[in-house]
């Protein structure tokens, strides 16, 4: 046999272990290795993956149970393709499996896909490598004169469930009327903080975001203009605190 011949040999017979591994059911053992030998192998390598999945999406796994949270990952190891290395990315691999399953019409709960990306985004932003203390502004600045700074580090997000409710006790099967809004945001403590917003303080943080180095008051007049509400000082006067509270919270970290 020439090396070519032996190397290629070699190569399939890596790819049947791995797919064995991956899928015991669909694919048998190598000829010649007891399946005792083989199965520390399965064991080991599913369970590195199932010890990560259960930590970063606690709820989606106290939600199905133990028997059919397993299975899932069983499926998501067997059938999922990655394309990322990294430990810190499987998480992001497992939402996109669950958002392949429901383009496929399987029978999970109706909000699993949004709640993945909820539970999978505290631990994306915790390794969001910007850092906000060294951001040129002026924490202390006017946010109605001056250019509100929205941190890097402060997500909008709006689902159709209210995800943040959702536990073994309160699963919905329909979609409220309204959506969701959200921040989550890590603070100058590296704290991750999720908190709940109305949609006129949705929609100023999107329109700040939108628009860096607009004043907080031609932001909050645009508002205005556009919303036409029954009290526009009332208004005026709420989107400033609102302001404050952001700044409070390290979502708007200043002024430029």
């Amino acid at each position: 046999m020439s090396a070519l011949e032996s190397a290629l040999d070699f190569k399939e017979l890596q790819y049947r272990f791995a797919a064995h591994l991956r899928d015991p059911e669909a694919h048998p053992g190598l000829p010649g290795i007891e399946d005792r030998r083989l199965k520390i192998y399965r064991d080991l390598f599913f369970n590195n993956i199932e010890n990560i999945l259960a930590t970063g999406f606690p709820v989606i796994r106290r939600l199905l149970g133990r028997s059919d949270w397993l299975h899932l990952v069983r499926r998501f190891y067997a059938e999922h393709e990655s394309h990322t290395p990294l430990f810190s990315e499987i998480g992001r691999e497992f939402q996109r499996y669950l958002q392949a399953r429901a383009e496929r019409g399987c029978e999970d709960p109706v909000f699993l896909v949004e709640l993945a990306h909820y539970e999978w985004v505290e631990l994306a932003l915790s390794l969001d490598e910007h850092e906000i203390d060294a951001m040129d502004l002026d924490p202390a600045g006017d946010l109605l004169a001056g250019a509100p700074v929205v941190s890097p580090l402060a997500w909008l997000l709006e689902y159709r469930f209210p995800v943040q409710r959702i536990s073994v006790d309160y699963q919905p099967t329909l979609a409220p009327e309204l959506p969701t809004c959200l921040v989550v945001s890590r603070n100058r403590r590296d704290e991750i903080v999720f908190t709940e917003l109305n949609p006129l303080s949705f929609k100023l943080l999107e329109v700040l975001k939108a628009n860096p180095g607009v004043t907080g008051l031609d932001v909050i007049e645009a508002l205005i203009g556009a919303l036409g509400p029954s009290d526009a000082a009332a208004m005026k006067n709420g989107a400033a605190e609102m302001l404050e509270r952001f700044r409070e919270r390290d979502i708007i970290l200043g002024t430029q």
